[in-house]
């Protein structure tokens, strides 16, 4: 229930963003839908997904945009900031990487929220189990 109730308020503060952005568009996403996960939202200064992750991933760093993330379930070892290492641009705004040096490592578990400025070095360094959790990306013009 408590989960629910979070998960609207993001998505109501994402669509609150777009409309302050010119946009009067509201958009639903029903329970189903968001119980698959994937994307949910995809706007021109928005998207909003549920991923599942059950490993490692790339370090990323994107030029223009903000993430936040809700974890709904799972743990993992997440590094934020210091300089990427073996960066290459894989489209425009996105870098990935291999690994960060000098950044500060968190262990993200069920309730924890993390928000990443667009232009820092973002890892899931070790999912020691399966970790599902809500982006919302804020994407600056």
């Amino acid at each position: 229930m408590r989960l629910g109730l979070v998960l609207v308020s993001v998505l109501a503060a994402a669509v609150a963003i777009s409309a302050a952005a010119g946009d009067a568009k509201v958009t639903f996403v029903g329970h189903e839908k968001a119980a698959k996960g994937g994307t949910l939202v995809t706007a021109p200064d928005l998207n909003i997904q549920i991923n599942t992750r059950t490993g490692p991933g790339e370090v990323e760093v994107h030029d223009k945009e903000t993430d936040t993330f809700y974890v709904i379930d799972g743990d993992a070892t997440f590094v934020t900031g210091g300089t990427m290492i073996g960066g290459k641009v894989t489209g425009p705004g996105q870098q990935r990487g291999t690994d960060i040096r000098g950044g500060e490592t968190n262990h993200l578990t069920k309730g924890d929220v993390v928000v990443i400025p667009a232009g820092i070095p973002h890892w899931f360094k070790e999912v020691a189990q399966p970790i599902k959790y809500y982006v919302v990306k804020v994407i600056r013009p």
